[in-house]
C-alpha cells in the first residue's frame, strides 16, 4: 500500500504547449509552437533523475502536452527515464506524427501505454478535435491493437455527447478496448461553458459507467470521484430518468450483460493526492485541471514539493474540505473534484458543485 503523504502513484508531465490540434475544451490552451520558457533538456534530465528520490516503486511518469509528440527531443526524454527505471506512459495526439515507427519505438524503450482520445461518433469528436481527427483516431486504435501496444482510452462527457455514450461504450468494445478513461467537463482553458453538466446528469452518468463494466471493461473517471462513492452504493434501487435511458440503449446495442461484474476497490486518489501535474515550465499543480501553483521544479525538487507544501498537506486531508465534501461517509474516498470546486468558487477546499450530497 502506497502512502500518499509520500509519494503519488502519477505524475503527469505536460511536456510542452505546442500542438497541431485546437481541441474547444483544451485545458492547455494548446498553440503551434513551443513557449520559450519550456523545460530545456537538462531541466529534464534533472527532474527525471529527482523522482527516482521517492524510491521504489516510482511513480508512473505520464507525457502530455500539448502534443508530446511536439516535444523537442521526446526521445532524450523517453530514454532518460528508461535509464533511470521510471516507468512512462504517453498521451499523444491524434495527428500524423503518430506512425508505426514511432509506435516501434516507444515499445523498444518500454512505454507501459498509450492514450488517444475518443468522445463520440465522427461528427462529435471533430466538432470537438478538428475535421478529420475521427478517422484518424480511429486509424490509430487499429494501428495500436495491431501492435498489440496497450491502450487506454480517454473521452470527455459533456452535455453534446450523453446520448452518444453507449454507442461509444460499443465502439470501444468491438476495437478491443480496455481501458477506458472518462473526463468530466471542468471549466479551464477553452471549456465550455454551455456544456456543463447537473448534479443529477453527473449522478445517472456515473451509476450508468458502473452497469457498463459488467460488459467487461475497466472504467475510470478524472474529476468525477463520486464513482468510488457510487462503486461502494450500486446501482440497486436507484431510478434516475437519464441512467435507464442510457441502460436501455445499452442494451439495445450490446445486449444483456452477461453476468454482474463488481468491479474491485479502486485507488482513492484525487487531486494532490497520489497525482501531482507539473507544467511545460516546471510550475506545479494539485492536477492539470485546477490551475493552482505550488511551486516550481526548478527551484525546489518534485519529491519536496509533493512532500511538504501546504497545500497539498491540506489537501490530503478531507477534513479540510468545505459542505458535506469534508463530512459525509466518502469523505476519504471520495472527497470532491478540487478542480471543480476551484473552477466555481475560486476556492479549491469548496463544496463539489457536481455532487448531489455536497
Amino acid at each position: 500500500m502506497i502512502d500518499y503523504n509520500e509519494k503519488p502513484i502519477l505524475i503527469f508531465w505536460e511536456t510542452t504547449k505546442a500542438c497541431g490540434l485546437a481541441c474547444r475544451h483544451c485545458r492547455a490552451s494548446a498553440m503551434e509552437n513551443s513557449l520559450p520558457d519550456e523545460l530545456t533538456d537538462e531541466d529534464a534530465k534533472l527532474f527525471i533523475n529527482s523522482i527516482t528520490e521517492f524510491g521504489k516503486p516510482y511513480p508512473v511518469l505520464i507525457l502530455t502536452g500539448g502534443d508530446m509528440m511536439r516535444r523537442k527531443n521526446i526521445d532524450f526524454i523517453i530514454e532518460q527515464a528508461e535509464e533511470d527505471g521510471i516507468p512512462v506512459s504517453i498521451s499523444p495526439a491524434a495527428t500524423d506524427l503518430l506512425t508505426y515507427d514511432r509506435i516501434k519505438y516507444f515499445q523498444k524503450h518500454h512505454v507501459l501505454s498509450a492514450s488517444l482520445s475518443l468522445d463520440g461518433n465522427k461528427e462529435m469528436h471533430d466538432w470537438l478535435r478538428g475535421n478529420g481527427v475521427y478517422d484518424k483516431t480511429m486509424e490509430l486504435i487499429k494501428l495500436m491493437n495491431a501492435m498489440h501496444m496497450k491502450l487506454q482510452i480517454n473521452s470527455v462527457v459533456m452535455r453534446k455527447n450523453i446520448e452518444q455514450l453507449p454507442e461509444l461504450l460499443k465502439n470501444l468494445i468491438i476495437n478491443n478496448v480496455k481501458t477506458w478513461e472518462v473526463f468530466f467537463l471542468i471549466q479551464t482553458g477553452r471549456a465550455i461553458d454551455s456544456e456543463d453538466l447537473t448534479a443529477l446528469e453527473f449522478e445517472d452518468i456515473n451509476h450508468w459507467l458502473l452497469f457498463a463494466m459488467n460488459y467487461g471493461i475497466t472504467i475510470r473517471t478524472v474529476e468525477s470521484p463520486i464513482f468510488r462513492r457510487i462503486i461502494d452504493q450500486g446501482n440497486n434501487n436507484y431510478s434516475g430518468k437519464l441512467y435507464y435511458e442510457l441502460v436501455d440503449k445499452t442494451i439495445d446495442l450490446l445486449g444483456i450483460p452477461e453476468k454482474r461484474n463488481i468491479p474491485s476497490r479502486i485507488s482513492n486518489t484525487r487531486d494532490g493526492k497520489g497525482i501531482i501535474f507539473v507544467g511545460y515550465n516546471g510550475d506545479v499543480f494539485p492536477s492539470g485541471f485546477v490551475p493552482y501553483k505550488l511551486d516550481n521544479i526548478k527551484e525546489k525538487s518534485i519529491v519536496s514539493i509533493y512532500r511538504n507544501n501546504e497545500t497539498l498537506k491540506l489537501l490530503r486531508d478531507s477534513s479540510n474540505f468545505e459542505g458535506n465534501c469534508g463530512i459525509c461517509a466518502w469523505t476519504d474516498s471520495c472527497g470532491g473534484s478540487r478542480s471543480r470546486a476551484y473552477a466555481r468558487y475560486n476556492d479549491i477546499f469548496a463544496r463539489d458543485p457536481a455532487c448531489l450530497y455536497s
